[in-house]
């Protein structure tokens, strides 16, 4: 076990599997005590289950860890307020929060009821604000803290997931604000576009990751595109949902502080930082544009080299 987390208490919401499990007892094996904050939901976010976190724990305590769990949910801002009062008392500080917890209600928009919509940004986006919102407090006082939310390369924008994509896009603008807001506490703050072969990617039919290949976007958690080549059939691959761990887990050091405000990419067996988001064109002239002479410029110097993202209309039956 390493000491970079020493003495260190971190939260980790969806904890329980996946990514977030490799998360928490990398974090562990560091000397972090973790709480491992997991509903033990079903992907679409119905049913709960204790056993994922129990789980989690007693890996953590059986290598010479310490860990807590927590059952709440995180899109309930008080059961999230209760999670960093049960830290709080049961290690006396809260250094380190982590939202992970995320879940999947893929549709295309035209058959997306109002709740598949509202259920996936209560999560995501309505459940990081929860979470920092609670845990800024505590760490505001101890003038340190290190904030991840976890977003994805879906945000970018991907088929079957408006309500996924507009979540995690807005994860970033999230992240990118608070680490201007809380920068002067001592406090960071990033937006992680991880990946992982995980039961959020698994569960996205064969179909849909066809279509999202041909247009070149990422598949859901920030995986990489099918395109990438497979891995090997036996041992370790870059699709291990462990191996996003030790970035994120460096991020929360005390040296990792220097990293703030940024999107991390930590799919796979490389670490990446995203550009931000920046102007590479614009037309102007020296007065105000009328609509003829933008429908010239537009295509002629706007777009000019630059691909069409939206596939291409399907012609209407018998044109």
């Amino acid at each position: 076990m390493g000491n970079r987390l020493e003495g260190r208490v971190a939260v980790l919401t969806g904890s329980g599997r996946g990514i977030g499990r490799g998360v928490a007892l990398q974090m562990a094996e560091e000397g972090a005590k973790v709480v491992v904050a997991d509903f033990g939901g079903n992907l679409d976010g119905s049913g709960n289950d204790a056993g994922p976190a129990d789980s989690v724990v007693k890996e953590i305590r059986a290598m010479g860890g310490t860990a807590i769990a927590h059952y709440g949910d995180v899109s309930k801002f008080a059961d999230v307020q209760d999670l960093v009062k049960t830290t709080l008392k049961e290690f006396g500080r809260l250094d380190i929060m982590c939202h992970v917890a995320g879940i999947l209600r893929d549709r295309m928009i035209f058959n997306m009821a109002e709740e598949e919509w509202d259920a996936v940004l209560a999560v995501h986006l309505r459940g990081a604000y929860n979470c920092v919102r609670n845990a800024v407090e505590p760490m505001i006082k101890q003038r340190y803290g290190r904030i991840l939310i976890f977003s994805s390369g879906s945000g970018l924008g991907s088929t079957g997931q408006s309500n996924y994509s507009a979540a995690k896009e807005g994860d970033v603008g999230f992240a990118r604000a608070l680490s201007r807001e809380l920068g002067p506490f001592g406090i960071t703050v990033n937006a992680i576009y991880p990946g992982g072969n995980t039961r959020m990617t698994q569960s996205i039919p064969a179909a849909a990751n066809q279509i999202r290949a041909a247009a070149g976007i990422l598949r859901a958690g920030g995986a990489v595109a099918a395109n990438t080549p497979p891995p090997p059939a036996e041992g370790p691959t870059p699709r291990d949902p462990e191996n996003n761990a030790p970035t994120v887990t460096w991020l929360c050091t005390e040296a990792g502080g220097v990293v703030n405000g940024q999107v991390i990419g930590t799919s796979g067996w490389q670490a990446s930082r995203y550009s931000q988001r920046h102007v590479v064109r614009s037309i102007h002239q020296p007065r105000y544009w009328t609509v003829a002479e933008l429908a010239k410029a537009v295509p002629e110097q706007l777009l000019a080299g630059i691909p069409n993202v939206a596939p291409k209309m399907q012609p209407k039956e018998g044109a």
